[in-house]
């Protein structure tokens, strides 16, 4: 029996689904796969390269294509079926890179909204209701930093700055870029201190098991904690606010695609699995009823109504069919790495929005000039 290995991260939504998925195809096709887990951090921060080289199948995230076309470390893929039928919010564009496919979309997510629908309380309709009367709402954000630097990029997106970078010399203009960050600073001090080292987890976790909370106006969204019975406490996921005088939408876009390692023994093979297991039909069935959040466009449709699903798949149908991509060009996840070293500051110890914009573009600077 041929046998194949592969790496995604340590969460049921990206683990459980892929072991029964597996079980199944090594029943119907004869092709044994295992599985290892790294850490949330790990997936978004080590190099594909190094996974590439001892995993045959790879789960990863899409602003690495254009590490990933550079070094050569994955293979070229045949292209997924008609995008106008399957993708979800760009998720299949999204993995393609200087017209080649680096990846099929397994997992699609945004930024969104959650909340306790049990427990009621106000919501911001509009983001500068944090501003204006930030007393009435009971909700707190994950702000850990590459989670604040994210709703930056959906802030920028929403207000229409959407091709970023927007020059040479700055990554987003001052208007938008102020505006944001000064929203940011406002939903830190409505919550605790902590919330700049919390990411979606932490907090779906917190709203899920306590009552110390109402809502988050923006994480990216697990579909396990809408479903019944996966904590004490079940979650409803809603569109994001917009900003007043827009109706715009344009939560950054998340997620994972499954890669072929350019170093498999059996590239053939799988190729196939990563065929199958992003196909509708599993999509619809194996993978999402274990713990799966699935990518596919006819698997939200089919299912959006479903009672297990819709507290996920329904409430934030709008926001995640109108996601945005960020950048995936090579220099710029090292950018994110230089700009999630001083978010912590700007929350704890109270920096300007000004000076932290100014350090933001001088980065982004160090990376393309």
């Amino acid at each position: 029996m041929i046998k194949l290995a592969g790496m995604t991260w340590d969460h049921a939504r990206a683990y459980d689904c892929l072991v029964a998925s597996s079980d199944r195809f090594a029943s119907e096709r004869g092709i044994e796969l295992s599985w290892a887990r790294r850490s949330l951090q790990a997936f978004a921060d080590e190099p594909i390269i190094d996974i590439a080289k001892a995993y045959d199948l790879v789960i990863l995230d899409h602003p690495h294509v254009g590490q990933i076309a550079e070094t050569g470390c994955l293979l070229a893929l045949p292209d997924f079926p008609d995008p106008a039928e399957t993708s979800l919010g760009g998720s299949v564009e999204s993995y393609v890179w200087k017209g080649k496919t680096w990846s099929y979309p397994i997992d699609a997510a945004c930024q969104m909204a959650v909340a306790r629908a049990d427990l009621g309380g106000a919501f911001p309709k509009h983001w500068e209701d944090v501003l204006d009367t930030p007393e009435q709402f009971n909700i707190v954000t994950p702000l850990k930093p590459v989670d604040a630097f994210d709703l930056m990029l959906t802030h920028l997106a929403s207000r229409g700055e959407e091709d970023l970078p927007v020059s040479a010399e700055a990554f987003c203009s001052e208007e938008n870029g102020l505006y944001s960050l000064k929203i940011l600073k406002a939903l830190f001090k409505m919550g605790p201190s902590e919330q700049a080292d919390w990411n979606p987890i932490k907090v779906l976790e917190i709203l899920s098991t306590t009552d110390a909370f109402t809502a988050s106006p923006a994480l990216f969204g697990y579909i396990n904690y809408a479903r019944p019975g996966f904590r004490p406490r079940q979650l409803t996921y809603r569109d994001l606010p917009t900003f007043r005088g827009s109706s715009a939408r344009r939560g950054i876009l998340g997620g994972a695609g499954i890669g072929v390692s350019a170093f498999c023994k059996h590239p053939e093979e799988a190729i196939v699995f990563a065929q199958w297991v992003t196909s509708e039909e599993t999509q619809s069935s194996t993978y999402i009823e274990n713990e799966g959040q699935p990518a596919h466009l006819g698997t939200w449709n089919r299912l959006r109504h479903e009672p297990r699903y819709a507290g996920f798949l329904d409430g934030a149908y709008e926001t995640i069919t109108n996601a945005w991509t960020r950048p995936r060009d090579e220099w710029f996840l090292h950018f994110v790495d230089d700009v999630c070293e001083i978010f912590p500051d700007f929350f704890l110890k109270d920096r300007s929005e000004e000076v932290m914009l100014a350090d933001i573009n001088a980065l982004f600077r160090k990376h393309t000039n």
